[in-house]
């Protein structure tokens, strides 16, 4: 199935580089695919995988291992993120 994963901030280091402009990219998952198994092979720091939003709906951290996605969701992870 088809979802959309969007990285944000100093995280899209981690895409493909003709998807870093955009922080968009199309992935084909396995429907049974846990959210913590669709970022694995983009190797992101546990600690930078802060924000995990389905649909713009926060995913809390120990859901990660075990919530999936849908065909045509939108999944996107922020950094953690400092400011004054």
């Amino acid at each position: 199935m088809k979802i959309t994963f969007k990285l944000f901030a100093s995280l899209t280091d981690y895409l493909p580089a003709q998807s870093r402009y955009s922080n968009v990219l199309e992935l084909d998952v396995a429907p049974d695919a846990s959210i913590s198994q669709i970022i694995e092979p983009f190797a992101l720091p546990p600690k930078m995988v802060h924000l995990v939003l389905i649909n713009g709906k926060y995913i809390e951290p120990e859901k990660r291992l075990t919530q999936t996605l849908s065909e045509g969701d939108v999944l996107a992870i922020w950094p953690p993120i400092a400011g004054g």
